[in-house]
């Protein structure tokens, strides 16, 4: 029995001994581990706020191991290098991600380096608007890096490691243990994990269940599909895009709007970041946008509308808005796939006589838009100083107002060639940062006033509290008031140049303001009784939580005809991809591919977002986290219910990704023409 003890007490000596050393000479080794996989966690902490999953901590500690094993090949001088060089890698993708999930509540892309260009125009945006104190946390890394190797060099730590260090041994257990890692990670995975892996579209489930790093290189394997993607997998993509068109009806259902403004004009408005909170908003009795107050009261107003953008913004937008797809779940439809073929309402009106045209007071660069609009079959693009004179600049470029002036004769000399005209203004000056050098551009007052009596003299006074003054909020409220003034300008001179006569007008916010939750806090819960905001406990405060903050994305869509003769509030949960349809019954068109439907032929609608949520009227459906918000507490649903919608929404996303990536409406419409030819030649 003694033996046995002492046998037990050598072998464990001998693992402790062993464990030291190991430890002792691996210390920058497992300083590289430690700190990125901290960092990793760091991020998913401050972002999705997993804290208590521990399967992404694994898959990033597999990924490190793997990574860092291949330093061991290397002499220990040189080491630092290699390691040095990926905690900077691994720094900038935390601070990346970081000030983009800011920004945007997801993960940046790899493949938004092909749009990286844009930063240019947008940079003041992206330091105002996205930098935060938080976003540098992660610096510690390299830091820390290079705080150990200073310690290390003072004790002749790598001279006394070369020694005894047998490099491929150490890489070869190294790779050992992070693929034993990796299995374990795996063997945690249901069907749905990795079913979404592949998707990628919903980049936040990934790097909760993932972890960051594997979420990134997965993503650069999904950013390179433009060039490989057409290569493999159509035969399974076609067979799924052809079996989805042939099990859904896209014939047009008659309704009380069917072609009532067929053969009018149309002018559509693109109303940047405007969201529909602001309409019928006031301030000390001023409302903060009198024209979208005015056209929404007189016209068809849509006020449950969404837009359904994703990383390309304004862009997917323009996208969904024509075409009735979906933006594409790598990348943007406008840089990466501008050359497919798509059927949108350009096209659609041209095939009526129309002449289509856009007018934006950007560079035209911007977004690939001189490439793209002609594409999306407009015969002429408006754009910045090519065919604007740039007497008044604010933000990206041309004032809203100046642009609007500028338009109308343009407009009135197309209207005299013309039998008809389908025209989209690119709105500009309510685009991010919100102000002008950092001046806000419009004198609309967000302060709230208040009276007091004075105790001296017993007099009333006008007090005012600062309330939202010097905001970023406040600033855009001030600068959509200024898009609103330059908007009614613009009708009332279309209206005295005599176009408003056969012309139908079309508003749609692009976007959201894209301003963080905290910004709405003192919106929503000000009190003026003690000038703060309320508390969470105090039994008036408003909650803005994740569900309140989506739903406040809606923004506005109103189809306006001077003779008021159509005034409707539809309060049907509506997305930029029926539009489309909903046009389309109004017009006389009709896309065989649209993926939206017409607003007044459904029973219920249901809006999929890029990300995989969904709406309807009853719930909001967060698919990241498998839980849904109730918009009807008193009308529960069920799990079938919203089994459902999320395979719909999947197979929604899924079909407009290969349509996209494949360009399976122009392959489609290649073999239809090859076998008439053939029925052509066989007859």
């Amino acid at each position: 029995m003694k033996k046995v003890t002492e046998q037990t007490s050598y072998y464990l000596k001998q693992a402790k001994n062993k464990s030291v050393n190991y430890i002792k000479t691996n210390i920058l080794f497992s300083t590289f581990v430690i700190t990125s996989v901290l960092n990793a966690t760091l991020l998913r902490f401050l972002t999705v706020k997993n804290y208590f999953d521990f399967r992404p901590v694994l898959a990033d500690l597999s990924v490190v191991l793997l990574i860092g094993a291949l330093g061991y090949f290397l002499k220990p001088k040189n080491q630092f290098k290699y390691f040095f060089s990926w905690s900077i890698f691994f720094t900038l993708i935390c601070i990346i991600n970081s000030m983009y999930y800011t920004n945007y509540i997801s993960f940046v892309s790899a493949s938004l380096i092909t749009t990286a260009f844009q930063l240019r125009t947008v940079g003041d945006a992206v330091v105002q608007n996205v930098m935060e104190l938080k976003d540098f946390s992660y610096l510690w890394q390299i830091v820390a890096m290079i705080f150990v190797n200073r310690a290390l060099k003072k004790k002749d730590y790598y001279v006394k490691v070369t020694k005894i260090e047998k490099g491929k041994v150490r890489a070869l257990n190294t790779l050992v243990a992070g693929l034993i890692t990796l299995g374990f990670f795996i063997s945690m995975l249901n069907s749905t994990d990795i079913s979404r892996l592949g998707k990628q579209w919903n980049r936040e489930f990934i790097v909760t269940r993932y972890g960051l790093y594997t979420y990134q290189a997965n993503d650069l394997v999904a950013s390179i599909r433009p060039q490989i993607s057409p290569l493999f997998g159509y035969d399974e993509k076609a067979r799924a895009f052809r079996e989805y068109y042939s099990n859904i009806d896209t014939t047009p259902t008659k309704n009380k709007y069917t072609d009532v403004f067929k053969g009018k004009n149309i002018i559509v408005i693109h109303a940047e970041s405007m969201q529909n909170f602001l309409i019928n908003a006031e301030f000390n009795g001023e409302p903060v946008t009198p024209t979208l107050n005015k056209l929404s009261s007189e016209g068809l107003y849509f006020s449950n509308f969404y837009a359904q953008d994703s990383v390309g913004t304004s862009s997917d937008s323009e996208f969904t808005f024509n075409t009735s797809l979906m933006p594409t779940t790598s990348g943007t439809v406008f840089v990466n796939y501008f050359d497919r073929e798509y059927i949108t309402i350009p096209k659609l009106l041209k095939e009526q006589g129309y002449y289509t045209f856009s007018m934006h007071g950007n560079n035209g660069s911007m977004w690939n838009r001189n490439v793209v609009h002609p594409n999306l079959g407009y015969d002429y693009f408006f754009n910045y100083k090519k065919d604007f004179e740039i007497d008044e600049k604010i933000g990206l470029g041309l004032s809203d107002k100046s642009f609007f002036r500028q338009a109308v004769p343009k407009i009135s000399k197309i209207n005299e060639e013309n039998k008809n005209f389908y025209g989209v203004l690119i709105m500009l000056s309510n685009h991010t940062p919100f102000n002008d050098k950092g001046k806000p551009y419009s004198d609309f007052e967000v302060d709230y006033k208040y009276e007091q009596i004075n105790e001296e003299t017993g007099e009333v006074e006008i007090v005012s509290d600062p309330y939202l003054e010097g905001t970023k909020l406040g600033n855009y409220i001030k600068s959509a008031h200024y898009a609103d003034e330059a908007l009614g300008q613009f009708i009332e001179d279309m209206d005295e140049a005599g176009l408003l006569e056969n012309t139908v007008l079309v508003i749609y916010g692009d976007h959201d303001a894209k301003l963080k939750k905290s910004e709405f806090e003192r919106y929503y819960n000000f009190d003026p009784e003690t000038h703060t905001t309320l508390s969470k406990s105090d039994p008036n405060y408003k909650e803005y939580g994740f569900y309140q903050e989506e739903l406040n994305r809606k923004v506005p869509f109103i189809i306006w005809t001077k003779d008021n003769k159509y005034q409707e509030e539809v309060t049907e949960a509506m997305g930029m991809y029926d539009v489309l349809p909903t046009l389309g019954n109004m017009f006389g068109f009709n896309s065989p591919y649209a993926l939206g439907h017409d607003i007044f032929s459904v029973d219920e609608n249901v809006v999929v977002f890029p990300d995989g949520n969904w709406l309807t009227n009853k719930i909001y459906y967060n698919s990241q986290g498998d839980a849904y918000y109730n918009l009807q507490p008193e009308e529960p649903v069920s799990i079938e219910y919203m089994n459902h919608y999320s395979e719909y929404a999947e197979k929604v996303i899924s079909i407009s990704d290969s349509i996209i990536v494949y360009d399976l409406i122009k392959k489609t419409q290649e073999k239809a023409l090859e076998e008439e030819m053939l029925k052509k030649g066989n007859g």
